[in-house]
């Protein structure tokens, strides 16, 4: 029989060894750098759709300092010399008593009641009402 140009002889398969090329293993670092680079992005995950949970709500503040003032819909805190003005109604949260001067931690959140837009002015009404309050802009006699 023939034989190829490969040493292999016709009807004969080739046998191809199992065996890896890399006589040393992969080492320690590679395998510690798989685990950081996976704990990295599953870290980066969970932050990416912690933030998306939370971007619909409003940002809620705080303020802490002794009551000056309660009532069944205000709370007044004094914030070093700031006095903050809270509105509460019968489903706000209250922890303890409430009573002038016991110090308290508020948390609120700011929520519009009104808006109002008002119209933006074109760029010709803005350079008209210079040229009109500008004192070069007198007419030449």
């Amino acid at each position: 029989m023939e034989s190829s140009s490969r040493g292999v002889h016709r009807g004969e398969r080739l046998h191809i060894s199992s065996k890896s090329l890399n006589r040393f293993g992969v080492p320690a670092f590679y395998k510690l750098m798989n685990k950081r680079i996976l704990c990295s992005l599953v870290a980066a995950g969970s932050i990416a759709l912690s933030g998306a949970a939370f971007a619909a709500s409003p940002s809620t503040y705080q303020v802490t300092g002794p009551i000056t003032a309660v009532d069944d819909s205000m709370i007044t805190v004094m914030k070093g010399k700031e006095k903050f003005e809270v509105a509460r109604d019968s489903s706000t949260k209250v922890t303890g008593d409430l009573k002038v001067g016991e110090k308290v931690t508020i948390m609120y959140t700011m929520t519009a009641k009104e808006v109002e837009v008002k119209a933006a002015k074109t760029d010709k009404t803005k350079k008209d009402d210079k040229a009109a309050t500008s004192p070069s802009a007198s007419p030449k006699k």
